[in-house]
């Protein structure tokens, strides 16, 4: 059975992760999106360009889909640095996990949203995978819930022990 998580982690740790993925945002390959977005060589995290949103309403920037991970008993982790200018409203990450014959769940980071101008800042958001429990695809977003600009760059997924 799967175990929902809806809170970002306080404190990351970083004993015993694994990177499943890595997706450092040089370009726009494999990004789902094709309006609103654009890589901006200008303004990174690691000097080699970021996707930048300009969010006149709301919305929800689909980024990366992985397929089959083959990941159970496990916490699987969404991180990214994320960079804000003039927010009204909030900026989260997003993940959905699905699971063939139950369905989709999803982990918002709604613990520490974004708002406002922020600098660089590492967000993540956790989904607890209990045994058994194997996502045939997971979804990476950006979810903005009102106006402004955000920078997203350096995403990862990564594998963790259970707590």
């Amino acid at each position: 059975m799967w175990l929902l998580a809806t809170f970002t982690i306080a404190c990351s740790q970083n004993v015993a992760e694994e990177e499943i993925r890595h997706y450092p945002i040089d370009d726009m390959q494999e990004i789902i999106a094709e309006s609103g977005v654009r890589i901006d060589k200008e303004i990174s995290s690691d000097g080699n360009g970021s996707l930048h949103i300009a969010a006149e309403s709301p919305t929800t920037i689909q980024l990366y889909e992985t397929g089959d991970i083959d990941v159970e008993a496990a916490r699987l982790i969404y991180r990214a640095r994320l960079r804000t200018e003039s927010i009204e409203g909030q900026v989260y990450l997003e993940m959905w996990c699905r699971f063939p014959e139950k369905g989709e769940y999803f982990s918002r980071a709604l613990q520490s949203p974004l708002t406002g101008t922020q600098d660089w800042t590492i967000q993540e958001t956790p989904f607890f995978l209990r045994q058994g429990d194997n996502p045939d695809n997971v979804r990476l977003n950006l979810v903005v819930t009102g106006s402004g600009n955000v920078w997203i760059d350096d995403i990862h997924l990564l594998k963790a022990p259970l707590p």
